[in-house]
Order: structure tokens, then C-alpha cells, then sequence
């Protein structure tokens, strides 16, 4: 079995417990216009262009087969419909402007990857975290890498946005010792309108996982004219403690993903709004301090 990954990023410190290492499965089926990993919302391997190295001189176009690049407004595009991965543009590119997010790889050679570490991960109270995208969009390669990883009796987390049918989300995280659980929006219909989904199935999958005894940490990322009202944290706060939530982690808004969306070619709507700071949320986390939630910043 393979599973599409974009990453496999060692030594984090910021995705659960102890120094760990964390599997990005690529594609979600939420369509953020704040994303900081837009590389991670399409199932599919993709092209990159980096304009800044780039020297047109397009041997990439000429070396192309199919001819699915084009050259116009002094950059190169790509036409997915025409594309098929071949990567001869990515080999013939002589500045490396060119490159691929995502690639297939087996389990096998994933679990051997994350073994390497077993020592960090033993010494800091450590272990795996799959994370994306949204790792439940690739249910049974997730599933099989889990049981694999847990034969090894590692530590397994996941950063979850919980959208996924319940069926399939209760067999997914059965070997998860945590869920970090992202929440967007605590109302439905905003829900759908900044995500493109409603929260109704999230919550039904959150709400399942606390029953079950999960260790689950609720994260909201404070999204600046979407959810950063104090009247949205009071709403937050009275939802998460209906469905029996302790600890709260708030994200503040930030544009590290900017970049990533001219690299695809993409247009990023959150470029003009400013990043939050913690100290920007004290009042917001205060709510939920005084609601009697652990909450973080």
C-alpha cells in the first residue's frame, strides 16, 4: 500500500507531546482561504515554479511532451490537464526553478523513515503525528501506516480537522492516542461559507472521540473577519464544553504559507490581513480561562 505524502518532517516540537516526527498526507477536503500548507489541499503530486531563480530560457517549455507549459507575463504556468507528471521539465530546468510537492511512497519505506528516530523519540516522551492536509482523506493507508508505526509501541498523534464519514473516522482513530483537533468556525453555516464544508459531521466525529475516551486538544486558529470576535470565543467555549472538551489551543493567524501560493501559481485572498500575535488574543483566551477551559496560546 502507498500513501501521498508532501513531508516528513523530523525533530518537531509543536505537535504533541516530546520531540516527534510528522507524516503531512496530502489532500483535505476543506478549502481554508487562510491555509499556510496550500500544497496540501489537492490529492494530487503538483508542480512548483520559483519565478526568482527563474531565467526564462524555457528549456522547460521545449522538453515538455505534452506540451502543457506556457510562458506568458514573464512566467511559466502549467496546465494540469495536460500535464502527466512526467517531471522532464523538473530535470531539464537548469536554474532548479522547478520542482514537485507530493510524492507516493510505501508504508513500508514511511515506517522505516520514522524508526530512524525511535531513540528522540523514547529519551522526549516523543513519537509519530499525522498530520496534512488532512490525513483522514487517505483512510486506509493512514490506518495501516497507524498499526504498523504501533506495533513498535510508538506514541501516535493526529492534527485532524475530523471531516470525514463517522464510520470511517471511528475505525481511523482507534491506535490514536491523541487527537489535536482543529476547529474553524462554531457556527454551521459560516463553517460551510470559509471552509466549504458544514461542522455538523466534525462535531458529531468530535463528540464520538470524547466519548470514547480520546485524549483530544481542541485548536481553533483565530482567523482575523472570520472567527477573532469575542462573541465567537464565548460561542467556542460554550460549544466545546457541551461536548465535554478540557484544553484549548488558539493559533494565531499568520501569513508563513504566503509564498507557497506563488509557488503554485495560486492566488492567496489572506495576503492584505495581518497576522495576529498572542498577545493580540489575551482577551479571547480570557473567555475561555473564565469558562474554566485550560486554554493556550
Amino acid at each position: 500500500m502507498k500513501a501521498t505524502i508532501f513531508n516528513i518532517q523530523k525533530f518537531s516540537i509543536h505537535d504533541g507531546p516530546g520531540i516527534r516526527t510528522v507524516v503531512f498526507f496530502k489532500g483535505c477536503p476543506l478549502h481554508c482561504s487562510w491555509c499556510s500548507n496550500p500544497e496540501s489541499q489537492s490529492t494530487h503530486i503538483q508542480l512548483t515554479y520559483n519565478l526568482s531563480v527563474c531565467q526564462h530560457c524555457l528549456t522547460c517549455l521545449h522538453q515538455c511532451p505534452t506540451q502543457a507549459i506556457t510562458h506568458n507575463q514573464n512566467k511559466i504556468h502549467f496546465d494540469s490537464k495536460k500535464c502527466t507528471l512526467c517531471l522532464q521539465c523538473i530535470e531539464a530546468c537548469p536554474m532548479q526553478a522547478i520542482d514537485k510537492e507530493g510524492e507516493e511512497k510505501t508504508i513500508e519505506d514511511i515506517v522505516q523513515e520514522v524508526l530512524k528516530d525511535v531513540p528522540f523519540y523514547e529519551e522526549s516522551g516523543g513519537g509519530v503525528t499525522f498530520s496534512g492536509g488532512e490525513f483522514l482523506s487517505q483512510p486506509k493507508a493512514a490506518l495501516d501506516l497507524a498499526y504498523q508505526l504501533k506495533a513498535h509501541h510508538l506514541h501516535l498523534a493526529c492534527e485532524t480537522t475530523g471531516f470525514c464519514t463517522h464510520e470511517t473516522f471511528k475505525e481511523v482513530i482507534a491506535p490514536f492516542d491523541l487527537l489535536l483537533f482543529d476547529m474553524k468556525h462554531h457556527d454551521p453555516k459560516k463553517h460551510r461559507q470559509y471552509t466549504g464544508v458544514s461542522n455538523d459531521l466534525i462535531i458529531k466525529n468530535l463528540t464520538y472521540a470524547i466519548k470514547q475516551g480520546k485524549d483530544v486538544i481542541a485548536r481553533i486558529p483565530v482567523i482575523p473577519h472570520v472567527n477573532d470576535d469575542l462573541t465567537d470565543a464565548k460561542e467556542f467555549s460554550l460549544l466545546l464544553q457541551r461536548i465535554g472538551i478540557k484544553r484549548v489551543d488558539l493559533l494565531p493567524f499568520h501569513q508563513f504559507g504566503q509564498n507557497k501560493y506563488e509557488l503554485l501559481d495560486q492566488s492567496y485572498e489572506m495576503k492584505d490581513v495581518l497576522a495576529l500575535h498572542p498577545e493580540d488574543l489575551k482577551a479571547y483566551q480570557q473567555i475561555f480561562l473564565d469558562d474554566g477551559l485550560d486554554c493556550h496560546l
